[in-house]
């Protein structure tokens, strides 16, 4: 499969669930993949899992700071409690470059209730934190890892994507569609708390209701 005139993409926490099925979708598609973790032999095996189950070696794993410096795109998909920590840990290798941040600020027993961070969004802090050099968008926090690694399930939530900058925005949609995700310009980064905030939500529907994958779909507006 052709891969010259794509992005190498650095996952970080991509041994995770939404990390590992985000990476594998991307792998499939074609996208140079490397997974990060704070433990390179632990990225190493989740990259094997990947390549096991696409039967081709597409994917291939680094400690967090070397995935970092070997990808343009760099998706952060670490749970909240580790969000500051990784950039931190990353933070030289990010200049110049795309940060997509997956962070949902969910504060652990009770996900299902909206607890958004005194200052709003978590990813915007991250925007502040990090200065102009790096242009960093929201997306896929809505997102269930659930059946992001069976190719044959149509996922039946759109993305929201937010951003300060309508370039790097338009990167990310574009990394959603060729993945057979809707994706759409949320507008500034500053709307990322909406995205954050569903979660909590979706996750409420998904207990109430019994089912894994509660998601969202934008109507009254025609597909590209």
């Amino acid at each position: 499969m052709q891969t010259d005139a794509r992005p190498t993409i650095a996952v970080l926490g991509g041994s995770g669930k939404e990390g590992s099925g985000l990476a594998f979708r991307w792998a499939h598609a074609g996208y140079p993949v490397i997974i990060g973790s704070r433990s390179a032999d632990k990225a190493a095996q989740a990259a094997r899992e990947i390549n096991q189950a696409l039967g081709r070696e597409a994917v291939h794993g680094a400690d967090n700071p070397a995935a970092a410096a070997a990808a343009s795109i760099v998706v952060l998909t670490v749970p909240y409690s580790a969000q500051r920590p990784t950039v931190d840990e990353v933070r030289s290798a990010l200049s110049g470059k795309i940060l997509v941040d997956v962070t949902v600020p969910l504060m652990p027993p009770k996900v299902n209730r909206v607890q958004l961070p005194e200052a709003g969004s978590a990813v915007e802090a991250v925007q502040k934190l990090l200065g102009a050099d790096v242009k960093v968008v929201s997306a896929f926090q809505n997102i269930s890892a659930h059946h992001l690694k069976d190719l044959d399930h149509v996922i039946e939530c759109d993305v929201l994507v937010c951003s300060d900058d309508r370039e790097a925005a338009e990167t990310v949609i574009r990394l959603a569609t060729d993945i057979g995700l809707g994706a759409w310009n949320a507008g500034v980064l500053a709307n990322s708390a909406a995205a954050e905030a569903l979660t909590s939500v979706l996750i409420a529907m998904n207990q109430r209701y019994k089912v894994p994958a509660a998601g969202i779909r934008i109507t009254g507006i025609a597909k590209p």
